[in-house]
């Protein structure tokens, strides 16, 4: 596929009747701030049409079918909201669902500390309640079940939900919001903690999430969410986590605003590694800010995070990686190098599409989830072979497309380096290590 520059394109948004059949019902744009409703959105960054991050397709007749939509970023200027319009339905996107947690021994050690964290700052107990929504495979709730405490995952994915029971993790197949939250209270009684680990970002009626939400939890309780923190994306060139199932991109300011719409305070903040950049933020009914956050929203406004101009720059950086990527994989096959990629994650699906990174740059990539293996990805067309073909065919390169797991990954493939294979890492800027 040959590489064409893609201009920013700064447009109002499409008229409902200009979508195709194939989108009707699936597709719609927002003119509104999801999160305070404000008219305020302005475009930044234009990442092309995209097909959906995590439709893998197995069959060539599959292809001319496959559905695209635009992915644009926006900024809100009322409350510095970063955020698509453009909006999926979510039962297209995660009604079966192909991402499963429990296959990253990060994210495991990261679910086990985290239990704890909860635990020991709750006091929790074997009479308590933990709910998770969108808890996936269950994972992080097994590790509260190990501390001794009460859990309930809501997980909307049928096939992951029946994973998780599978795995002893009582699990509601449901889309977690205010409605549901209202009927959990009522059958299972209310919770101590509410936990949404890269959800709340999925969601496009954010203050109904978390206002359901506080609704489950008891007067001590905390509703607990992990997002990627849009510091650490804005400071790594993390271009490549926009993808249709991410809605939204936080700041603790945005968050801190979100919850004082539906009576939540931010009582805690945690910064942490995973994701390329992860905060923990712990909300609490009917109490104001805690002065260590009101800190942390001064030094966001001192660093332009809540600013149009630094996401503008963002968006000029984007375009400048991609240039720089294609470049370097242009260079390596002038070179009769070969390289494949590891990794078969959402966010290497929208690296691989912007860049115009096709099999003629990137013949495959590799992966540990079972269930990508045997695909190829959505809009590129790449196929996803087992993880071990790495050793079998040695290519000169590897482009880590999961890049926010490149130590666990470098650590498990240290006899491919050791056989003389090198690794490429694209973000923030393209380099070879």
């Amino acid at each position: 596929m040959p590489h064409t520059e893609r201009r920013l394109v700064v447009s109002s948004p499409s008229p409902a009747n200009s979508a195709s059949p194939a989108e009707r019902g699936v597709h719609h744009r927002r003119e509104t701030c999801r999160a305070c409703g404000a008219a305020t959105l302005r475009p930044f960054l234009n990442l092309g049409p995209q097909p959906l991050a995590n439709a893998f397709l197995r069959r060539p007749e599959e292809f001319a079918h496959e559905r695209f939509f635009p992915l644009d970023v926006y900024f809100c200027e009322s409350c510095s909201l970063v955020q698509l319009a453009d909006v999926i339905d979510p039962e297209v996107l995660f009604g079966h669902y192909i991402y499963v947690t429990g296959t990253s021994e990060t994210i495991a050690a990261h679910n086990g500390a985290y239990a704890q964290a909860v635990v020991d700052e709750l006091a929790l107990g074997p009479a308590d309640l933990v709910v998770e929504a969108a808890s996936n495979d269950g994972s992080l709730l097994t590790c509260f079940a190990a501390l001794g405490v009460r859990t309930l995952g809501v997980e909307p994915a049928r096939n992951i939900a029946e994973l998780a029971r599978s795995h002893g993790v009582d699990t509601v197949g449901r889309f977690f919001n205010g409605t549901v939250a209202s009927e959990l209270r009522a059958t299972y009684g209310s919770a101590r903690a509410v936990i949404g680990n890269n959800v709340l970002a999925h969601v496009d009626d954010t203050q109904d999430f978390l206002r359901g939400a506080r609704s489950l939890i008891d007067d001590n309780g905390r509703v607990i969410v992990e997002v990627p923190y849009a510091q650490d994306m804005l400071d790594r060139r993390e271009y490549d986590t926009v993808y249709h199932e991410h809605l939204c991109y936080f700041s603790v300011t945005s968050l801190a605003r979100l919850g004082e719409a539906v009576g939540l305070g931010v009582v805690r903040v945690d910064r942490m590694p995973v994701h390329g950049g992860t905060i923990r933020v712990w909300f609490a009914k009917d109490r104001p800010h805690e002065a260590a956050v009101l800190v942390l929203m001064a030094q966001e406004r001192e660093a332009g995070l809540t600013s149009f101009g630094v996401w503008e720059a963002f968006g000029i950086a984007a375009a400048e990686n991609r240039t720089a990527l294609r470049l370097l994989l242009e260079q390596l096959r002038s070179d009769r190098r070969t390289v494949a990629g590891y990794g078969a994650p959402a966010k290497g699906n929208t690296l691989l599409n912007y860049c115009g990174i096709d099999t003629a740059l990137l013949p495959y990539t590799v992966d540990r989830n079972a269930l990508k293996v045997g695909t190829v990805t959505p809009g590129m067309h790449i196929p996803v072979l087992a993880a071990d073909t790495l050793l079998a065919r040695m290519p000169d390169y590897v482009l880590i497309l999961a890049w926010n797991f490149a130590d666990e990954i470098i650590r498990q493939q240290r006899q491919y380096q050791e056989r003389g294979g090198r690794f490429i890492l694209p973000i923030p800027v393209p380099r070879i290590i």
